[in-house]
Order: structure tokens, then sequence, then C-alpha cells
């Protein structure tokens, strides 16, 4: 028996499939892939998606390109019945264009399902003792899998907590303060780096077409900073702040940068109160319009439907009030 074993392990193949649903695409569902690879001349992935799907499957068509390269991917529409195994080998020789050479599984159908169209099975760690881990428990609780999950999937799945607030009413440190009580990373503010470079090439006006190069800037560094979290990532603004900057330095609404702040993925805001002493450090410009800006903030807070907290008080005194809001959060 186990001479049979590792001779079939030796062997190589020319096609070979792998199907599933891959949600999400977790490091068991890589290795199965990349056993498939190691042992075919090519390898085709049938991603099973319904647009109903809790996380879109175009979305995990794109994560499996980035995770396994070298593998061809195809995207079905999954409304057949699972448990019909002979319409499932009929269909998959269809979508190949012929039956494949042998089938890579983790899951028991996978003999009766290669059987159908004539294949080879190679079973893959079948007691999940190599990557102990389902695409059920990282959905169920994706902190727990965090270990194994990629990094496309951390940007998922990492809580986003946004600190928002009017000028030097302490976004900054508290962004810092929290990082670090958190044992995580921040994403700095784009908005006060440009304006720096802004201000040093002399430039006073502002026109809208910065304010959208910032909100793309912004996203780009928060999404990267994200697959490297430690399952909580602390961003010291947003597009949602990018929005109501515009209408400090514009005076009117831009339609597109509202739009683009509604694609942003947040868990929680946090606005600073603005009741702490206003420092100059160079770069401000709105000590007599903060408090206003302030309601601004909180009056657009109110009008959508991420959940937002207001802390005020000494910055270890923040902290303290944004882990407890943490805490209640499911």
């Amino acid at each position: 028996m186990e001479e049979g074993v590792a001779r079939l392990n030796a062997e190589r193949f020319g096609l070979g499939v792998v199907v599933g649903k891959f949600m999400p695409p977790h490091r068991g569902h890589r290795f199965l892939i990349e056993t498939a690879l190691s042992r075919c001349e090519r390898v085709v992935v049938i991603v099973c998606g319904k647009p109903v799907d809790p996380i879109p499957p175009e979305l995990r068509v794109a994560w499996l390109r980035e995770l396994v390269p070298a593998a061809e991917l195809l995207l079905i529409d999954d409304r057949y019945d699972e448990n019909d195994t002979r319409v499932w080998a009929e269909n998959t020789m269809g979508w190949l264009g012929r039956a494949p050479d042998v089938v890579f599984t983790s899951e028991d159908y996978g003999e009766r399902y290669a059987s159908m169209m004539g294949a080879r099975h190679v079973m893959v760690d079948r007691a999940r003792l190599t990557v102990p881990c389902s695409g059920t428990a990282v959905r169920s609780d994706p902190f727990a899998m965090w270990d194994f999950i990629d990094p496309p999937l951390k940007e998922w799945f990492a809580k986003r907590i946004v600190i928002v607030g009017a000028e030097s009413t302490g976004t900054t440190t508290l962004a810092v303060d929290l990082a670090d009580a958190l044992d995580t990373i921040w994403v700095a503010e784009y908005g006060r780096e440009y304006s720096a470079l802004k201000q040093g090439r002399g430039e006073a006006v502002w026109n809208s077409a910065e304010f959208m190069e910032i909100a793309r800037e912004q996203t780009r560094r928060e999404d990267a900073a994200a697959r490297e979290s430690n399952r909580i990532l602390v961003c010291d603004t947003n597009v949602f702040a990018t929005v109501q900057w515009h209408r400090r330095y514009m005076g009117t609404r831009l339609p597109e940068l509202e739009e683009f702040a509604q694609g942003c993925r947040v868990h929680l805001y946090v606005l600073t109160g603005d009741e702490i002493p206003f420092v100059q450090d160079g770069l401000r410009d709105g000590e007599h319009l903060r408090h206003e800006m302030h309601c601004w903030f909180e009056e657009a807070l109110a009008g959508q439907e991420v959940p937002w907290l207001l802390v005020t008080g000494d910055p270890k005194s923040r902290v303290k009030q944004v882990i407890e809001r943490l805490h209640e959060m499911p």
C-alpha cells in the first residue's frame, strides 16, 4: 500500500484540476493548489461563485491570481447541486474541453468525482494536519485564523479604525498611541505630507484634482498597510476626512470624491474632541474655524452608517475609550 502511494506521489501528470468555492482562499487552499502545480504541466482551478456569496467571486479569483499565479483560473456560476457528482464531472469536462488527467482535492468526494471523468485522484491533507484551517473557520473568526491567511485576505479582514478630527485635535497622537496599545501598525495622513510639499513649493491655491490625488494615495497606503497589520489597522484619517477638507478649502462638494469615499472599508470612526489647546506647527491655518470643522465632522459622521465614537480628555484616556469600544464590537 505504501509503495503504491509513493509511486502515485512521484508520478507526473499533464492536466490537473482543482475545484472549490475558496471562500476565502486560505493557506490550506494554497497548499492544495501548489501541490497540484508541482505535479502537473498545467493546472486549472475552477472557482465556484454566486452573486450572493459573502465574499464576491471576482475578488476570490483576484486573490488566487495573486497567490498562485502559475495556475489557470476559471470562474463558473455555481448553480448546480453540490451533491450531484455526475453533473459536476460532466460540466468540468465541458469547461476544460476534455477530461483532466488528475483531480486534486482534500475532500471525500474527490475519488468519485475523478473516477466519473476517468481521471486519477490525489488526496491532499485530508486530515488538515499540514494546514489546520478551513474556509468556514476563517469566515467565522478571521482573527483566530490570522496565521493561516495571506496578505490579500488580511487586507480584507483587518478591522480598520479611522481617527478623524479638525486641526490640532490630537488625531496623530491618538493613532500612534492606539497602534502601540494594540500591537499593530498605523497609517499616517498623506494629506499632511502633500500639504508640506505644496507649501514648500510656495503654492497656496488648491484644486479639486489634488483632493482626488490625496484620496487615492491615502487609500492605496491604507490597503498596503492592512496586509501587514496585526488584525487591526489604525488610520490617521481617510477619504471621509478628505471630503471635509475639500469643503474647507474649496467651499463646495465634490461628488466624485464622495462616491470614492463610499467604497472605503471602515469598521469604526473615532472623532477627536476639540477641547484641547490649539498648537501651531507651521502648517496649520484653521484655528479660527476649528470648532466649526469639528461640528462638520460630527454632522457628517451622524449621517453615515459606520459606528463612530467621540473621544475627549488626555491621550491615555482617549486610548482607553477606544479600546473599551472595540471590546463592545462584534
